[in-house]
């Protein structure tokens, strides 16, 4: 037989040789994990839908432009809260950091606002983002609109405290701690922050400012941003 040539050193050898690779593999340090993915085109119909009623309506230069997530999407009394104002609403889908920068020369860029707010990052943690990635992505944001917009003013608020994503407090926290530090070096720039005055006494989330999926907001929940967003709007 073909396996008398073999010595039993040679075959305890060839043996070994997929253990020790083995080994190796296991003792060789992890791969960075891999970045959750989004699908960025998902919420084209909504664009698509934006872009149609511009055409049918125009939009006059020099507005307010909300744009970010649901919670902007579902802001349906901002015309009421902030009167005489030219605000237009442009929130979309559950929509991340990404997915706003990827639609950002079709629903930011062409109303040359004079100030943006934006919300976004709330559901880029949800999604297993990490604080500095979305603070990365709002430079991202800043950079775009310096480039097209030099001259608009760029207001962001800060992740809400929902009580369905308390567990991502920590994560909330340096989301808004990094994101305010990015602020403080321009003053074409502001930080909001809607977290504090959304928690009670116990320093927890007010249930009574969320409907009850625990992550949208009643009307109360709207007028504490309205509040808290008017000084820094005009």
């Amino acid at each position: 037989m073909r396996l008398t040539h073999f010595t039993l050193p040679a075959l305890l050898l060839c043996a070994a040789a997929p253990l020790a690779a083995q080994s190796a593999t296991s003792l060789a340090p992890p791969s960075a994990s891999p970045q959750p993915q989004t699908n960025l085109a998902r919420f084209e119909p909504e664009i698509l839908a934006f872009e149609t009623s511009d055409r049918a309506s125009p939009v006059a230069p020099a507005g307010i432009l909300f744009v970010g997530s649901s919670s902007i999407r579902f802001w349906r009394s901002l015309a009421t809260d902030f009167p005489g104002l030219p605000v237009l609403n442009r929130g979309f889908g559950g929509s991340t950091m990404p997915e706003v920068n990827h639609y950002i020369s079709r629903i930011v860029l062409p109303y040359r606002p004079r100030e943006i707010v934006l919300y976004a990052g709330d559901n880029d943690l949800a999604a297993g983002r990490t604080p500095a990635q979305v603070a990365a992505d709002y430079r991202d944001f800043v950079r775009t609109v310096r480039a097209a917009l030099p001259t608009t003013r760029i207001v962001y608020l800060s992740v809400k405290p929902s009580p369905s994503r308390w567990a991502l407090a920590d994560k909330m926290r340096e989301t808004n701690r990094l994101v305010r530090a990015i602020t403080a070096t321009d003053s074409l720039q502001s930080f909001v922050d809607v977290f504090t005055p959304m928690l009670g006494a116990d320093g927890r989330p007010r249930a009574e400012l969320f409907i009850g999926d625990s992550l949208h907001m009643t009307p109360r929940g709207y007028a504490v941003w309205r509040e808290t967003v008017a000084p820094t709007v005009h």
